[in-house]
């Protein structure tokens, strides 16, 4: 019999809020977190804003953080997020079998210092003297860079960071899929506890791209909205006039527990993950299948997986990434799998107002539909206005809505074409 896998503890650090409670309550609101960038000049880029975390201090949540001083955003949220979600499931003071509890993180690159590239070749015009300053700038750029922050440009570094914190000494691994990065490190994670390798794993992701070199080649793909004068509406989920999607940032963490593990140390139990799909496009590395073929498979193995029809679903959790391209491509695929009740089940992007959190991206929306599911409250899709003749679902425009439900759907699909879909589940004994 195979073992279930429910859920304990939930850690999130995002532009919306340091904690699970504040970020759904801010959800419900229909807050949004995007302004103007602060965390550098933006003023020449033709995306000038972003969703950014604010009033962030490790201090408030790792005793002793001076030791992570040299380390990079990707770190400092993901041990936040991981204190978090460990203090909720009650397990960072156990004693026991710390081999048994592992780490699985979906992490994007680090934050080098490319300040001194940028502003060093800014103002040059002769070709010569443009060599001459990017030799200076990497010079400048050795002189500058510790250690700690060239190791962080490995993926895994945050990764082995949890572990040594947390006293993790179980299964380790690191994914980097893009956009659906955390919630795969979820969906490999409950497999791993599933067939008997870990008892508890921490999963989730942390990233931050909101640096002149994110933001370039975003803008190089037209990815990004640059609706410059209204930032604030510029993250529209399948609305007509969406022209991109919003930059964020932060970081996501829940602790992954077997079933009888959980009962025998009477944590409290949050949810159940019943459901995983994986699949790939195969298609194109930046546009996913216009019909969805990958999303279609995921959506379907996920909701098979969790022993349940397309019908069970009472909300999805869209990726909405407020792309021309995604969003037809996802609401052809919910239709695909759900048939007529594509039309009857709501649908919303929390993308509208966190912005995309990229590799962070499918943990914080999972962390949303599990409270969603618990409360029985849906988000909104804000800024949705003109509605689009190709996606012609119910997105829960504008405003939250009470619905009752027992399972919930997020998706999360990534450049490259990677397709990750989760079921979460009321947990009945």
């Amino acid at each position: 019999m195979r073992r279930r896998v429910v859920i304990t503890g939930m850690g999130v650090v995002t532009p919306l809020g340091h904690s699970v409670g504040e970020l759904f309550v801010s959800q419900i609101e229909g807050r949004t977190a995007v302004a103007p960038i602060t965390h550098f000049d933006a003023r020449t880029f033709p995306t000038t804003f972003a969703s950014e975390v604010k009033n962030f201090d490790l201090a408030r949540f790792i005793p002793g953080a001076e030791r992570y001083a040299n380390c990079g955003v990707n770190t400092h949220y993901a041990l936040a997020a991981g204190r978090g979600a460990l203090a909720e499931a009650g397990l960072l003071e156990v004693k026991g079998d710390r081999s048994r509890m592992g780490v699985y993180l979906g992490s994007g690159e680090g934050k080098e210092d490319f300040h001194a590239l940028t502003t060093s070749t800014a103002t040059a015009t002769v070709p010569g003297e443009r060599v001459s300053n990017i030799r200076q700038a990497v010079g400048l750029l050795y002189q500058r860079l510790s250690g700690p922050q060239e190791a962080e440009q490995e993926m895994f570094v945050p990764s082995g960071y949890l572990a040594n914190e947390f006293a993790l000494d179980g299964p380790f691994a690191s994914c980097q899929t893009a956009c659906a990065a955390s919630s795969q490190a979820i969906g490999e994670a409950a497999e791993i506890i599933r067939c008997g390798e870990a008892d508890m794993m921490l999963a989730g992701g942390s990233h931050s791209m909101i640096t002149p070199l994110g933001i370039s080649g975003f803008n190089r793909l037209t990815a990004l909205s640059q609706r410059n004068d209204s930032p604030t509406t510029a993250s529209r989920p399948f609305d007509l006039t969406r022209d991109g999607f919003v930059i964020g940032e932060g970081a996501g963490l829940i602790v992954l527990e077997e079933l009888e593990s959980a009962k025998a140390r009477g944590a409290n139990i949050i949810a159940e993950l019943t459901g995983y799909g994986s699949t790939a496009d195969a298609y194109r590395m930046t546009d996913p299948h216009p019909q969805g073929r990958g999303a279609i498979r995921a959506m379907a193995d996920a909701i098979a997986d969790a022993g349940l029809v397309p019908t069970d679903i009472g909300y999805v959790n869209a990726h909405g990434t407020s792309t021309q391209a995604n969003d037809a491509a996802e609401t052809a695929a919910i239709k695909a799998v759900f048939g007529e009740y594509a039309y009857k089940v709501p649908i919303s992007s929390s993308k509208s107002m966190l912005g995309h959190l990229i590799a962070a991206a499918g943990v914080v929306e999972m962390v949303i539909s599990i409270m969603a599911l618990r409360k029985g409250v849906v988000p909104p899709t804000i800024n949705y206005q003109t509605p689009d003749p190709e996606c012609d679902l119910d997105y829960v425009p504008n405003q939250a809505r009470e619905v009752r439900f027992k399972h919930v759907l997020s998706n999360s699909f990534g450049f490259g074409g990677q397709n990750i879909a989760l079921v979460a589940s009321l947990y009945r004994d």
